[in-house]
Formats: C-alpha cells, structure tokens, sequence
C-alpha cells in the first residue's frame, strides 16, 4: 500500500463532527441520553453553568432593569448600535451579549420575523448562535488579543454584509485590556459603524474602558445577585437534577458565590458530587461547610457569644474543635467579621430582621446580640479583627496566631469605649474638696472633648494614672491613644485657618480664606465678620471641627464690626507690593527700556506662606513677655540715656 492510500485510509477512520441536526434520511439523531442501553456512549459530562445558561430574558436572574430597558428598545426599534455590559464576573455579561445577537437576527419559526427581544429558539440563526458557529457572530477575548492589528480584523470585517444572519454582532470580552493605539483604531468605526454591525462590549474593570469609548456606547451596570434570588435558583437548579439540599446548605453555597450565578452554579456542582456519596436524604449544611472550608454556622454563633461574654476558655475550645474538623483559622476570623457587619446593621437598622435575604436563624440569633451589644463595642471588635486577619495570613503558624486574635478579643469586651470611660473619669472630683463633678461633652464625631471650666484631655489622663481613678491599666492606655491625636491650640487665626485645610475641610476653609475678616483673636474666644454671602452657620462649623481637633470648648460668634482684611486680601496686597518693588529695580527698568512690549510675569518670593503672607512672629508659650521697640525709634548709646543708672544729671 501506497502512502497516499494508507493517509486515505487513516483520514477514512477518523471520527466524523456530531450533528444536532436531521439524518441523511431526516430522522432525527439519537441523543446520547436516549441511548441508556450503552451509556459508555453518552457525551462528555457538560458542568452546570453551561447546561443551564440562560438563552432568553427571561432565564437571567437579578438584571430585572437590564431586561425592562432592552425588551422595551426592541419593542420601539430603537436598539443602540453598541452596548458596554459592565459587572462582577459570572452576572451574566457574556450570556446578555449572545442573547442580544439572537434577538438581533431572529426570523422566526417561518423565516419571516425581525428583530424580537424573545427570539423564537429554532430558526437557523438562534440555533446556530446556541451552538457557537454562527458566521456571523464572532467573539474576541480581548484578553489574548490585545493589539492594534486584532482590531483592525474587526474593522476590515465590518465593511463586508452578513453572509447568513440580519447583523453582524462582535462580541468583546474583556475589553478593557485592549492596549491603547487598539481602542483609538476603533474610535471612529464605533462612532459610525454601517448600519448591518452591532458591538457589544464586556468588562470587569470598568474604569479602564476610555471614556471616548463609553460615550460611543449604550451602557448597562448588571449588578450582584442577591443572596436570596441566588438560593432560589440553586434550589431549583437541584430539585431538576434530583438532588435535595437542607436550606442552610443552599444559603452557604449562595453567601460563597458573592453574587456570581458562574461561581454558585460551580459549586453547586461539586456539592452534588459530594452529596451523591452521602445516601439518602437531604445534603447537610455541615457537608457544605466543610467543602467550602468554613466553620458551621452554629458555631461561629457560639465562638462570637463567647468573645463577647469574655469567656477565652471557651472561644479557644470552640475554635479547637472547628481546626479538628478542617476549618482554616483564618476562614472562621472571617466568619467572625461577617457576623460582626450583620449584627452591626441590625443593630443600626432594626428593619433587616424582617429581611428574606437573612436566614431564619441569623435573624433571630443575631438579632439578640444586635440587642446587647453597642455600636463603640461592634466596631471595636471589627478593627481587632480586620488586624487580627492580617496578622493571621503572615504569622508562621496561623493557628497560634488566630488563638492571640481571640484572646485579645475576649480581654478587650469588657473594656468600657472612650466616650464612656471619660466620661467615668470627668465625673470623679479633681481634688478631694471638689463637690461638684464635671461633665464631659462629646464632639461630632464621637470623639470626648472637654468642656469649659473642665480639666483637658491630658490633665485627664494624668488623674487617671496617678491612681486617682478605679479604671484599669489597659483603659488609662486606651484614653491616653483616644487624646493623642488632638491637635496643638492654634496661636494664631492664620494658624487656624491652616488647620482647617490640613484637616481637609475644603469649603470652611475657602470661606475663611476668602469671606472672614478677624475682629478679635484671644483664644479660645474668636469675634469675625463675615461676608453677606457666606451660609450663617458657619460659626457653627467652625466651632464644630475646632471642639473636635482640639478637645476643647471654643467661644465663637459673629461680630458687626468691620475686622482686618481677609487673608486672601492680604496675601494680594503682599503680592502687589512685592511686584511694584521688583518693576522699581534697576536692573529690571533696564530690561523694560530695552524691550519695551515685555512684561513682568508673577513675582515669586519663597519667605511668603501658602497664604502669600510673610512669617509670624509668635511668642513662645510659658515664655516671659517681650517688648519690642516701635519701627521709627533711634537706637542710641545706654551711656546717652539720662535715665540709665550710673549716669549723671544736671
């Protein structure tokens, strides 16, 4: 035998295409289902993201906006000639974009139809696009094709009719890693594209798209799907492969998915793997939560009661019993902070314990602690365990790392927060032969702040820690950091003014710069006019931010007097004077007579502050008084005085 007739022969035994379509005498093929007699002959197994995506509207789950709009271009004809599907992964961008190629060139089961937005299924077009090998409806992943000549593939491609379909559709996928000479080669096609042509554009990262590109298209943000939606079509999706789950079981593999139908229908798959070994019966939530790496739910309920009733024996000995199981350390921390942003919403909105998108166990238990736990010591624990994470992802050993986590965590719940241990602190006498007790205040932001005729902050702390006070070590500490960061007395209202731009409080301060002339500075009391059209509270504002960054109580009032020059007018008049003396130096009259049509640009002098104004003199607290002698005295020698001891008088 020949080589020609022995390739022949080998080309012969190759296995043909498969054919969905009819038989050459038009049977029908026989599905690989059908034929249970020899399952061996069966297709390969198709995972259930693919076996159940959506193929019309009405399939997607949680874009109920995206499908309103779209359904009602189509049903007017007004469908844009490009689209950006923006979202999380596995929300359904890519599967939104086929559908639109479908509805875009449907002809219905007569061959006769347009554009719809419910496409029939079973013209040739819908099943070739169901089947990916629709000529016309071509996909790029712009991941692997990032250059300028890929996209020019496009466009050469969109001079040419569709050969089968009604339009031509280009799906990117992606898009935003298309390099930048890519997205200007398709500026000006995307802008007038011929009239057979549709782009659909998908991408992750948004805010990496130019904005020249966006404009050109019909934007679409397809959002989360809710944990709640997400459990029902697990539900559903289970029930349709004859596999039962408990509902716990279900909401683990929804909070798992984080919104993403691909990711939740991807472990719905291997939890009916793992369920199909257990027997009989429902899958448990256990059986979930050990796949997932996570601790029972129970069980983390158990581990945050301990924490919060400071009970460490008990937190480490649940925490031993879940590392015996397999969950990770780190896993149930993050459990822990999950729990810790629920327990803080119900506490800050009491609505969400009628919420279907909590289960009925997570409302009533963490309804109860939402109850018993203030919102200082919530949030407290939320910072020890965003630390306690970060710290249990780089230790050495994870599980010694999270057992210190709980520890501190359990030591730190009986701690009294900031604002109530000043206020312990302020109502105690200062002396023994103090009646009266003093209150503290407490600023806008929560932070303590000593009132008027109070002791301050640091004077607070020392009683504190001289033993004057019954709270303990680690409470005298914790205020000691809580007054730390309150900010020096200003000395000066440019001082102050200065503050309030590195406290980043840009509209106060553009006010005060601009609109407020000083009548009287004298700490902590302040007088200024203001302009007609400055907004009336601002005294109010100003005393607010002040209280807040410096701890104590400030007197401030608006004036009728007239008051100094704004400091912006000041720093101008500065700036004036400093141009006029650089136009009167020699050597610039010179180059002006030289070239007559120049002129003298902006004047910098670097001794000048960011308010264009020279350096304070300031006296130096705790310092004795100085007297300075006026501007126009003559300095003469002290023997010259008549009043200088020693010296004689006629």
């Amino acid at each position: 035998m020949s080589d020609e007739e022995q390739h022949a022969v080998e080309e012969d035994d190759l296995p043909l295409p498969e054919s969905d379509g009819a038989g050459l005498f038009g049977d029908a093929p026989v599905k690989p289902e059908q034929n249970a007699e020899h399952p061996e002959k069966q297709g390969p197994y198709r995972v259930l993201a693919r076996k159940y995506r959506p193929a019309t509207f009405n399939d997607l789950i949680g874009q109920d906006t995206l499908v309103r709009t779209l359904r009602n271009a189509f049903a007017m004809g007004r469908v844009a000639h490009a689209f950006m599907l923006t979202g999380v992964r596995g929300v359904g961008k890519t599967t939104t974009a086929r559908i639109i190629a479908r509805a875009l060139n449907c002809i219905g089961p007569d061959g006769k139809g347009g554009p719809v937005a419910d496409p029939c299924g079973v013209c040739p077009n819908c099943t070739a696009i169901l089947a990916d090998r629709h000529p016309d409806v071509l996909e790029m992943d712009a991941a692997s094709r990032t250059g300028v000549d890929d996209v020019r593939e496009i466009i050469e491609a969109t001079r040419f009719r569709p050969m089968q379909g009604r339009m031509k559709v280009f799906i990117i996928d992606e898009v935003h890693m298309l390099s930048r000479n890519a997205f200007n080669a398709l500026l000006k096609t995307l802008e007038e594209p011929p009239a057979q042509v549709t782009f659909i554009f998908a991408t992750t990262e948004l805010r990496k798209v130019p904005v020249t590109v966006l404009s050109r298209c019909q934007r679409f943000d397809l959002r989360r799907v809710s944990q709640s939606e997400l459990t029902e079509f697990f539900g559903k999706i289970a029930e349709k492969e004859n596999c039962l789950f408990e509902p716990e079981a279900l909401s683990l593999i929804a909070r798992a998915a984080d919104g993403s139908v691909r990711d939740g229908l991807s472990l719905l798959d291997q939890a009916i793997a793992q369920g199909a070994l257990e027997g009989e019966g429902p899958v448990p939530s256990s059986l979930i939560s050990a796949m997932l790496g996570l601790a029972d739910r129970q069980v983390v309920f158990d581990l945050f009661r301990a924490i919060a009733a400071g009970d460490a024996a008990a937190a480490l000995q649940i925490m031993d019993e879940a590392h015996m199981r397999g969950a990770d350390p780190a896993v149930m921390l993050g459990d822990l902070l999950d729990l810790t942003h629920m327990v803080t919403r119900l506490r800050t909105v009491p609505d969400l314990r009628n919420s279907r998108e909590l289960p009925e166990a997570e409302r009533v238990r963490g309804a109860e602690f939402a109850e018993h736990l203030s919102i200082p010591v919530l949030s407290r624990i939320w910072q020890m365990l965003l630390k306690g994470i970060n710290e249990v992802s780089t230790a050495p050993d994870r599980r010694e790392a999270a057992d210190m986590v709980l520890i501190r965590l359990c030591f730190a719940s009986d701690l009294p927060d900031p604002t109530e241990l000043l206020r312990r602190l302020e109502s105690r006498p200062e002396n023994p032969g103090s009646a009266k007790p003093r209150t503290a205040g407490t600023n806008s932001g929560g932070a303590p702040a000593a009132l008027q005729g109070a002791p301050p902050p640091g004077n607070v702390v020392r009683m504190a820690a001289s033993g004057g006070s019954s709270v303990s070590g680690a409470a005298v500490a914790e205020l000691h950091e809580e007054v730390a960061h309150y900010r020096p007395m200003p000395r000066s209202w440019r001082e102050m003014v200065a503050l309030i731009k590195d406290v980043r409080e840009p509209m106060l301060h553009g006010q005060l710069l601009h609109a407020v002339h000083l009548v009287n500075w004298a700490p902590p009391v302040i007088r200024f006019r203001p302009e007609p059209d400055v907004p009336r509270d601002l005294a109010g504002r100003l005393h607010s931010v002040l209280l807040r960054e410096t701890g104590q109580e400030w007197d401030i009032a608006v004036s009728a007097d007239t008051g100094e020059p704004t400091l912006a007018e000041q720093g101008a008049e500065v700036i004036q004077l400093r141009h006029r003396s650089a136009e009167a130096h020699p050597l610039v009259r010179a180059i002006m007579s030289a070239f007559p049509d120049a002129e003298i640009g902006k004047v910098t002098d670097h001794s000048l502050d960011d308010y264009g104004l020279p350096p304070e003199i300031l006296l130096v607290e705790d310092s004795p008084d100085l007297e300075f002698a006026p501007d126009d005295a003559v300095f003469t020698d002290m023997d010259e005085r008549p009043d200088y001891p020693g010296t004689e008088q006629d």
